[in-house]
């Protein structure tokens, strides 16, 4: 079944490579699922706003969650992996977690993008020291959504949703960890 479920998603996500209009940077290994889902997360987020190429192209690295968990009944939680990308290829791993207390009840899933504007942006988060504070907000993505967005801190936050409702729509107290793919930072 995963064999099975991985080459769907390969040929899914090489179908989408081919027929979008637009230009690809980030270029997959075919082999590593996690990769083929962050590049269908890019993709599903530039077809529903395509204003978000300024975004890729003028950022000094991002940050790819493709599936974010969240859920909760009072007391909630989300979790989520994904990948560091730079210079156009995958540096790192990385994962979110995030506690939440308060008013809240339901679940969703969701993509999350995190865009650093320049290169300290992204190596703070690269060292681990990143989380959003409780002022922190995101972009919910829709047609035109990146036109007015702009960096806060260094970063931008979009999150392009995808299944389930949750009354409650906040990243602070994210907290993130990351693991490079060539040397220990």
């Amino acid at each position: 079944e995963k064999t099975m479920r991985k080459a769907m998603l390969s040929f899914i996500t090489l179908v989408l490579l081919i027929s979008s209009s637009t230009l690809w940077a980030f270029e997959p290994d075919t082999s590593d699922e996690l990769q083929l889902s962050v590049a269908k997360a890019i993709l599903d987020l530039k077809k529903k706003d395509p204003g978000m190429d300024k975004f890729f192209n003028g950022a000094a690295g991002y940050a790819v969650f493709p599936k974010v968990g969240k859920g909760g009944i009072g007391v909630g939680g989300a979790h989520g992996k994904g990948l560091v990308i730079a210079n156009d290829e995958a540096v790192g791993k990385t994962s979110l977690s995030q506690v939440t207390v308060g008013f809240q009840l339901g679940g969703q899933v969701y993509a999350q993008f995190i865009f650093f504007e320049d290169a300290t942006a992204l190596s703070s988060f690269q060292r681990g020291n990143f989380e959003f504070g409780a002022q922190a907000s995101a972009v919910a993505v829709t047609l035109g959504a990146s036109a007015d967005a702009i960096y806060y801190k260094g970063v931008a936050v979009f999150t392009n949703v995808g299944v389930g409702l949750m009354y409650e729509a906040t990243i602070s107290g994210q907290k993130f960890k990351y693991e490079s793919l060539y040397f220990a930072i």
